[in-house]
């Protein structure tokens, strides 16, 4: 058993997945949602805050545009996103409505919560519904989105929601109890692990492909978005979720796999910063700032051997060691342009080099999350 408990969580993300939600003919599964609508109530008489990350709009979509099966170009994708949102939105509406519940809906993208700025006044909106007692139904802005700038899968949007709002569990309902040591579709000895510490290479190994249908996530995906939740201290759990009252499920005991946090929780910030999906560049260190770095320097330019990629002041970017070793991820308080310009020299030689007056760091220590650290 898990030393973390549902009970225990304030705050609950729950994603739902399209195979679980939709029907193979696009219909939502109108009797499966008021179950699951029954379960939210209940967490919510409890005190508790929830929030849902949904997939299914392209499902239901595509059925009402008369799209045929197969695979969708990304403009049909959009299209069928733009009419589908509709109907899910709705499908959420009526089956809340019972228990007096608003709905909100919020579409968002990669950028939403990958950039500062937009990453906050999404958290500023999603609080302010909780606050005024909304559940708020969160999916990717598939009708905007290209391919470049989507996540792809809602796995790993539900971890950047969970770490953005500091929820305290996120729950991934699977068409699978949990993570095993082999795919046990395939394999008859293939061994539940009920909880897992830290996500080692041979925990990776685990994941298998996902199954086929309408759904775009396997394992490979709920495991990037465990790295993200815990990562930013919020405890996941894969959990069952095709029969009815998944959550109440998990409440009686049932199994699943959690993925406990291994450090203290990051403050908000360094939540954030930990978190960033696509870093867009990579500053390495020498030795020196490598252990400045581990007893919660900052980091100077003077202790900078390279830098690569493009990047923009205030963009995350990845620091490496000597050897190549990941250390953490920082905002940059230089673009990659005026970084390279100031490698290896000293605070008191920038304004001369760059012709202005800029930060004595190339990455502040509030803006930088180390690896094993807790930031």
């Amino acid at each position: 058993m898990s030393g973390f408990s549902l009970e225990q969580a304030k705050r609950v993300v729950i994603k739902i997945g399209s195979a679980l939600l939709v029907d193979e003919q696009g219909v939502v599964r109108q009797a499966w949602l008021d179950a699951l609508a029954d379960d939210i109530a209940a967490l919510r008489a409890a005190g508790k805050d929830v929030l849902i990350v949904s997939s299914g709009s392209i499902a239901v979509g595509r059925r009402h545009l008369r799209l045929g099966a197969g695979a969708l170009k990304l403009e049909e994708k959009q299209a069928s996103a733009a009419t589908g949102q509709i109907r899910l939105a709705h499908a959420y509406q009526e089956a809340l409505a019972r228990h007096d519940v608003t709905v909100a809906q919020i579409l968002v993208t990669l950028a939403d919560t990958e950039e500062r700025r937009r990453h906050l006044n999404a958290r500023n909106t999603v609080l302010q519904l909780l606050k005024l007692g909304a559940v708020p139904v969160i999916n990717e802005n598939d009708t905007v989105a290209t391919e470049e700038i989507r996540y792809g899968d809602n796995d790993r949007l539900a971890a950047r929601v969970a770490t953005m709002v500091s929820a305290d569990a996120l729950i991934l309902l699977s068409d699978i109890d949990g993570l095993y040591t082999g795919d046990p579709r395939r394999d008859p000895n293939a061994r539940h692990i009920p909880e897992v510490n830290q996500i080692t290479p041979e925990i990776e190994a685990m994941a298998g492909d996902a199954p086929e249908g309408i759904s775009t996530g396997g394992m490979v995906t709920k495991l990037a978005a465990a790295k993200i939740a815990v990562t930013g201290g919020c405890n996941m759990a894969i959990a069952l979720g095709k029969e009815a009252h998944p959550i109440q499920h998990l409440l009686d005991g049932g199994r699943c796999s959690w993925f406990t946090p291994s450090m203290k929780p990051l403050v908000a910030r360094k939540r954030w910063i930990a978190g960033a999906i696509n870093p867009t560049g990579e500053i390495e260190v020498d030795a020196g700032a490598e252990k400045a770095l581990g007893s919660g320097k900052s980091l100077l330019p003077a202790g900078v051997t390279g830098v690569i990629g493009s990047f923009d002041r205030g963009d995350a970017v990845l620091l490496k060691s000597a050897d190549g070793r990941r250390l953490g991820v920082g905002l940059a308080a230089y673009s990659a342009e005026d970084a390279a310009k100031i490698v290896g020299r000293k605070s008191s030689e920038l304004k001369a080099i760059l012709g202005y007056d800029g930060r004595s760091e190339m990455v502040h220590r509030d803006d930088l999350a180390l690896e094993g650290h807790g930031g």
